[in-house]
């Protein structure tokens, strides 16, 4: 690995941590993913805003970004969904919170006001 890919690798992990630290819920998502379709839909349908980053919209970034998320998470798969800074998971994940209540308590405790 050339110095460069070190240098741009860091700085999408930093461009991730950045845009995950500036709002309270981040999805990275692909404008054809089915997955992600579902997780935009269950956020909007309760009332949440979400920052939604379609890593599929500029190809060269949204490699490094996919490999910055790889890196940070362990999961190259999106939807990739952060509350409050911390990583959920996938669709699966949130879907499940939503199921079982446990995603209002998270919600609240990143402070996002919310209509679940």
């Amino acid at each position: 690995m050339g110095s460069n890919n070190g240098k741009n690798s860091s700085e999408a992990t930093e461009a991730v941590q950045k845009e995950i630290a500036s709002e309270k819920v981040v999805v990275f998502s692909k404008t054809y993913c089915p997955y992600c379709a579902n997780t935009k839909k269950l956020l909007s349908s309760s009332g949440v805003s979400a920052k939604i980053i379609e890593i599929n919209l500029e190809p060269d970034q949204g490699k490094m970004t996919q490999a910055a998320l790889l890196s940070l998470t362990s999961q190259r798969t999106v939807p990739n969904i952060f509350i409050g800074g911390k990583h959920v998971g996938g669709d699966d994940a949130i879907q499940n919170l939503a199921r079982t209540g446990g995603l209002k308590p998270l919600l609240e405790e990143a402070g996002v006001p919310n209509i679940i």
